[in-house]
């Protein structure tokens, strides 16, 4: 069975925070730089997540990430038929 999983970027203000964070979710990336993590969790529970992440002090923003929601199908373009003949040229 598979879970469908959504990203959430968590910003925080300090790294040595970083453990309270990974208890919620599957912790993918944090930057040190930028103080900020990506986070996998359920999609079932991603608002009751967000909730709880939002009340600790240290995080100053959640958000989800639109991936999920991203249409990935494309329209089927025909291939120039040029270019199709340059590349069977060497063959």
């Amino acid at each position: 069975m598979r879970v469908n999983r959504q990203g959430l970027i968590i910003w925080f203000q300090h790294m040595k925070n970083l453990r309270q964070i990974k208890r919620h979710g599957h912790l993918i990336y944090a930057s040190k730089r930028l103080k900020y993590a990506v986070l996998y969790v359920d999609q079932d529970d991603i608002d009751e997540i967000t909730f709880k992440l939002e009340k600790f002090s240290f995080i100053t923003r959640v958000e989800q990430s639109l991936k999920p929601f991203v249409e990935t199908e494309f329209e089927n373009k025909q291939p120039d038929e040029a270019k199709v003949y340059d590349y069977n040229m060497g063959i």
